[in-house]
């Protein structure tokens, strides 16, 4: 039997925090956003609600019946659902391995389930592939802080590794691939929160994961989207050869193959070889157009997409207004996200290149916010690449 050092719902409390992604401090914002006005102004300091929830957290306080009833709001769950329950152990495994407690989205019999196959992983089957599978998908979205998806999906990951070396072989290949998926995604994550050494790292458990699995084509997505981590990498060879190494894995999907085409012409565009680039970046939107089924994998293979690479692309070959062109025929979309935030860096490095001051000011200006906004570190990363041009006046003064 699965023991834990803390009163059920306080174990209950925590895992529904993380499940949310909030932090400690979020959950004091959330229970203020939850009182009515009267109520908020006999809340404490958001410092010293954070510290509260800490304590609620460690069993140490039991929220009393006025913070309860906030929790109760803040979650959207009723005072049995959060303080009472039957799913003891439920609550137990997620309290110990960190993978989110999701309610609603799986049945008391699913949770059981997956906490018995927890205890003993030989007890692993179809379902709990598809028990993981639904949490990962749930997680999949461009709209949450990298970090925090990190933060999230690592557990998730560990699970899924502990099962599959115990599990028999034909669950033990369907928890490889989703492995391999889930830390090819959390590799991502980490390269939009500027951490290009976890990037990589991760990017490797993906790789041999796919390979043990002997899945070609999981392979090849997991090669291709790795030369997609090395965007300011001082090799752009190794970007190239990473591209052709996922193509010659086998025939290739067509939007997998603009994937593959796309970071290749980026290597190029980065090691100055204008020719290749255009090439590569021609074959991708060919490839694009062509018709064919969507590989299972999570990846933005849209006409945005492919537009703000080859802006990128002309950026880093010195051709900023051909970047500006498209980047203002297909402006960044509203939702704020790090993918967006990265955008409009990169068209701020565009107005920057062509002497575009006033555009640069405003675009970085709000680059700059929805950057911090969603945690985008790659988009901040970008916009401190940006030199400002001169003013007309400091022009002037050089040329004189």
């Amino acid at each position: 039997m699965i023991a834990i050092d803390v009163p059920i719902w306080a174990a209950r409390l925590r895992a529904a925090r993380r499940a949310r992604l909030w932090s400690r401090q979020e959950l004091g914002r959330q229970l203020a956003n939850a009182a009515d006005e009267a109520t908020r102004e006999q809340l404490p300091a958001l410092e010293t609600l954070t510290s509260m929830i800490e304590l609620w957290e460690a069993g140490e306080r039991r929220p009393d019946e006025r913070e309860a009833e906030l929790l109760c709001r803040a979650f959207g769950m009723d005072e049995a659902e959060l303080f009472v329950g039957e799913a003891a152990g439920t609550t137990r495994w997620h309290h110990l391995t960190g993978i989110p407690l999701m309610p609603g989205m799986f049945t008391a019999e699913d949770e059981e389930r997956t906490g018995r196959a927890i205890e003993a992983p030989q007890r692993a089957d179809e379902e709990t592939v598809r028990y993981f599978k639904t949490i990962i998908d749930a997680y999949a979205r461009t709209d949450l802080r990298p970090a925090d998806l990190i933060n999230a999906l690592r557990p998730v990951f560990a699970g899924i590794e502990a099962f599959h070396r115990d599990a028999g072989s034909p669950v033990r290949r369907a928890l490889l691939l989703l492995a391999a998926e889930n830390a090819e995604l959390i590799s991502r994550m980490h390269h939009e929160a500027g951490d290009p050494e976890g990037a990589l790292a991760w990017s490797d458990e993906a790789i041999r994961d796919a390979r043990e699995a002997a899945d070609t084509l999981l392979e090849a997505y997991t090669l291709a989207q790795r030369g997609g981590l090395s965007d300011t990498a001082a090799d752009p060879a190794q970007i190239v050869a990473l591209a052709v190494a996922a193509r010659e894995r086998g025939h290739l999907p067509p939007r997998m193959d603009a994937l593959s085409r796309h970071h290749e012409a980026q290597g190029h565009a980065l090691a100055g070889d204008r020719d290749m680039c255009h090439r590569r970046l021609e074959e991708s939107a060919q490839s694009l157009a062509k018709p064919g089924e969507d590989p299972p994998y999570r990846f933005d293979s849209s006409t945005e997409a492919h537009d703000t690479l080859c802006a990128g692309c002309l950026v880093d070959l010195g051709f900023a207004r051909g970047a500006i062109e498209i980047l203002e025929h297909v402006p960044p979309k509203a939702p704020s996200s790090y993918a967006t935030a990265y955008a409009m860096a990169r068209m701020a490095h565009a107005y920057a290149e062509a002497h575009e001051r006033e555009r640069l000011t405003e675009t970085a200006r709000q680059a700059l916010a929805l950057a911090r906004q969603s945690g985008a570190s790659r988009a901040l990363r970008e916009l401190a690449r940006v030199q400002p041009p001169p003013s007309r006046a400091a022009h002037t003064r050089i040329l004189l």
